[in-house]
């Protein structure tokens, strides 16, 4: 059995904690056969081989009882960067209880665990879904929408460097004024409505304008920058950082990735650049 979970970018500028996409990165799972202990075979480095793994706690956590087994895990999804690499784990290990205890769960209950462990739904539930998803969690409720993200490339600069996303997180403000809130809350309107719509002109304009959290993280990632001002001048929709960062996206029309990634190579920023584009399947079974 065979688990294909794909990478994700979450908030996609002001869509804080509540939007994402999934895309053409990802993790793979396999199981190999029973064993007396829990044995995952893998070459990602810090990383637990035993039931320490997250992907085994998160399928312990759901299906208590299963037999051990020995599973191998490859990734090309890096490790704190802001691409979902923990929340695939999690998606990969509810799909794992799932197999092997036959739960038969839902997308629903799917997402419902995986966000709540995870603490907010933005990377799983693309990762659950694949495409756009937009969603909330408000006591304890999951509530979700997918869409289909308009035609683009997504150009990918991943640092060389992590970012822990409590670190991260460590620089947001605790509060915004009711005036705040609600022009952070409109931008968000219009980037929403022009994904939705394929309005990515004026969807990058509303994404670039976030106030929630890209203007107290963009010093943590200092390629952002650079990489922005030559995203604009090759016409990129827009530069936002993925999840928490470091690694920095733009959209780009469909086609231009490549000229962009070769721009920013020219850069020579300490990382690599990726052409990306949406994984529309999310979580199988291969």
């Amino acid at each position: 059995m065979k688990i294909t979970v794909p990478a994700t970018s979450a908030n996609l500028g002001p869509g804080f904690d509540s939007v994402g996409v999934a895309l053409s990165k990802y993790l793979t799972i396999e199981v190999l056969e029973p064993a007396a202990d829990w044995q995952v075979d893998h070459d990602l480095r810090d990383i637990p081989s035993d039931e320490n793994n997250l992907l085994i706690q998160t399928a312990l956590q759901i299906a208590p009882d299963l037999t051990p087994q020995r599973i191998k895990m490859t990734s090309d999804i890096p490790l704190a960067r802001g691409l979902g690499s923990s929340s695939s784990v999690i998606v990969a290990g509810i799909e794992l209880a799932n197999q092997l205890a036959g739960l038969q769960l839902s997308d629903q209950e799917k997402l419902n665990l995986a966000t709540e462990i995870e603490g907010h739904p933005d990377n799983v539930a693309p990762a659950i879904f694949g495409n756009l998803v937009v969603a909330s969690y408000l006591d304890g409720q999951v509530s979700s929408v997918v869409a289909n993200f308009p035609t683009c490339d997504f150009l990918a600069f991943i640092p060389n460097y992590e970012l822990k996303t409590s670190e991260s997180r460590g620089v947001l403000p605790t509060s915004m004024t009711y005036k705040e809130a609600v022009a952070a809350s409109s931008i968000a309107n219009v980037a929403i409505a022009g994904l939705l719509t394929g309005d990515l002109s004026k969807a990058g304009q509303a994404i670039q304008g976030d106030r929630f959290h890209e203007a107290y993280r963009q010093n943590l990632v200092k390629e952002f920058a650079p990489i922005k001002k030559v995203a604009q001048k090759s016409g990129a929709y827009a530069t936002y950082l993925s999840g928490a960062g470091p690694t920095v996206m733009s959209l780009v029309p469909l086609g231009q990735g490549l000229d962009l990634k070769a721009a920013l190579d020219d850069l020579k920023l300490d990382g690599q650049t990726f052409v990306l584009s949406v994984d529309k399947e999310g979580v199988r079974l291969d």
